[in-house]
């Protein structure tokens, strides 16, 4: 079957290259002249198997108040006339309940879980390498109250059975050394072993390369003007360069996604949430971390990827821009320089990325009411860390077999 994949992202390439496993004739289309330059470029490194939870959580509403007077907020708000803002931050607060929480989170672990089984099963057949790491994410608490709201996260993570690990302060240290520096603005931690760290750029690259061994086509460098629609089946693609015919579209264009098929009557409320990050060069390694530390009271992770540290975080709700706000810098250097001091932030690049958000946590995967078109998108944060789980989702169901997983909830049917 001949397939089109709209997105070079991790997204994109991973379900490229899973596509083209399962036999079928794949094309890549992406503006950019290269893969994983937007979004998938600088993000945090983290890929988080078991620190998986939706932002919209109980307490949120209350806590994103007082975050937005905060100098080194995890949240900023530019509010501005979009309906699509609106519509996607009231779908969001719907979500802040118990109930939804407990439902949201535990699909979020199942696709992530079967991702981090996918993600071993394609490093051992393709053997690449991406400053990859294996051990752990350590969420961070600074005070005693975020240590016991954590009981919601552990509570979770014993029901759907991913390993986890409540720290003192002291446990922190021992899987963090470099945090004995500032052992007293500590008091506890959440471990997650079996969460992985990785450059997720080079990663993407490095799979483009094996994707276009098993014959896939990338055509970089071409705009994507639209959806070639007839009579309810998608035929193909319509480019600056002409139209592309195709059986089936698999659209994985992150936060510009509802774009392209809005016109196509499918509301998929999926909004850009930018994020921020440094990467900053090691030149101290016994005042750097062994792999991701997660600042609770800043929702910045700090990880480490071969000689450099990665810092990212923050969620500014500000549409579809994409400058370089100095604040944001600041709160990056405040977090990373208070838990790892030493490090040298003058020399450190800064970048953000659009990340595409649901308002329920959970990416959308599935088949669309137009036959033939497929979505893979919305993953917020967690594209790196959810990209070969969803990218074998959506080559079964783009081949007709049933997923490994249950992926019935994963549909943009679940709007409905």
């Amino acid at each position: 079957m001949k397939v089109i994949v709209l997105g070079s992202g991790i997204i994109g390439v991973t379900s490229a290259y899973q596509l083209a496993k399962a036999g079928h004739e794949v094309t890549v289309i992406d503006r950019q002249p290269g893969p994983a330059l937007e979004t998938s470029f600088a993000n945090a490194g983290e890929i988080s198997f078991g620190y998986c939870s939706p932002w919209a959580a109980p307490g949120i509403p209350v806590k994103a108040m007082k975050w937005l007077f905060m100098e080194h907020a995890p949240l900023i708000l530019r509010p501005k006339v979009d309906a699509a803002m609106l519509c996607w931050m009231v779908k969001m607060l719907s979500n802040c309940t118990s109930k939804r929480y407990a439902i949201n989170k535990s699909r979020m672990l199942r696709l992530a879980d079967y991702s981090r089984i996918e993600l071993a099963t394609l490093r051992a057949e393709t053997g690449i390498a991406y400053d990859e790491r294996m051990q752990g994410t350590l969420q961070l608490f600074r005070t005693q109250q975020q240590l016991d709201a954590s009981g919601k996260d552990v509570k979770a993570l014993a029901a759907d059975g991913i390993p986890y690990e409540v720290l003192d302060r002291d446990g922190c240290i021992r899987v963090e050394p470099a945090l004995k520096h500032v052992r007293d603005k500590i008091v506890g931690g959440l471990l997650t072993p079996k969460d992985e760290t990785g450059d997720c750029f080079k990663f993407t690259n490095a799979l483009a390369k094996k994707a276009e061994e098993l014959g896939v086509r990338f055509n970089y460098g071409s705009i994507i003007r639209s959806l070639d629609v007839e009579g309810g089946h998608v035929r193909g693609v319509v480019t600056a360069h002409g139209t592309l015919q195709a059986e089936a579209v698999v659209v994985a264009l992150g936060s510009f996604s509802p774009l392209l098929v809005r016109p196509h009557g499918i509301r998929l409320p999926v909004y850009p949430v930018k994020g921020y990050s440094l990467t900053i060069p090691i030149t101290d390694a016994s005042r750097a971390p062994e792999s991701t530390v997660m600042d609770e009271t800043f929702k910045i992770a700090i990880t480490r990827l071969g000689d450099r540290i990665r810092v990212g975080g923050m969620a500014e709700i500000s549409g579809y821009t994409n400058d370089l706000g100095e604040p944001r810098r600041l709160t990056l250097q405040h977090s990373v320089t208070d838990l790892f001091p030493g490090g040298d932030v003058s020399k450190a690049s800064f970048w953000s990325g659009l990340r595409p958000m649901t308002p329920d946590g959970t990416p959308v995967i599935g088949a669309t009411k137009v036959a033939g078109l497929y979505l893979n998108t919305g993953h917020g944060t967690l594209g790196w860390t959810m990209s070969s789980g969803s990218a074998r989702v959506i080559a079964d169901l783009v081949s007709g077999r049933k997923p490994e997983i249950d992926a019935t909830d994963l549909a943009i049917a679940r709007y409905a």
